[in-house]
């Protein structure tokens, strides 16, 4: 089958419906602003492995772009847009030495990024009340559950990647 057939589009087209359903969802269940951009990475992941990598890409970016606009929960919107695409920069990731150390500055550093913008730029009060809320503590413990979450949607993603391998 070749990677850029009408098949592979209309599976992508498919699987970024089923992704902003999913992103939708998240302004229903309270835990769900990091939930449902894992369950978007693990959908591109099955985008990436059946249909490559072109077609994966430009599927992150619609479902990005789609979860911004129409989706409730902007800080879940915000969590898939920069940290989507990890399914598809994953392999190169692990062929780095230091894996570990590659995967866990970027995911600081998207976090780190993406708060600013939404507290800074775009003024998002509700982020800055929650932070006041919870306390600094809290916001620690919340970015080290945030790496440990990471690090296991990476052994999922990995053995999601070896049983459609060997499947």
């Amino acid at each position: 089958m070749r990677r850029n057939s009408a098949k592979n589009v209309a599976l992508g087209g498919v699987m970024a419906a089923l992704a902003i359903v999913i992103m939708c969802l998240g302004g229903l269940i309270p835990l769900a602003t990091y939930v449902c951009p894992m369950f978007c990475a693990v959908l591109l992941m099955i985008v990436l492995k059946i249909a490559g990598s072109k077609i994966a890409w430009a599927w992150y970016g619609a479902v990005a772009i789609l979860s911004v606009l129409l989706g409730p929960d902007k800080e879940a919107a915000a969590v898939f847009v920069f940290l989507g695409y990890y399914p598809i920069i994953k392999p190169w990731l692990d062929k780095r030495k230091l894996a570990f150390l590659w995967k866990l500055a970027l995911f600081n550093a998207a976090i780190f990024v993406m708060y600013s913008l939404l507290i800074y730029v775009f003024g998002l009060s509700e982020v800055v009340e929650e932070f006041k809320d919870v306390g600094l503590v809290m916001t620690v413990i919340t970015l080290v559950l945030g790496n440990v979450t990471l690090f296991m949607l990476d052994m999922m993603l990995s053995l999601l990647g070896k049983r459609k391998k060997n499947g």
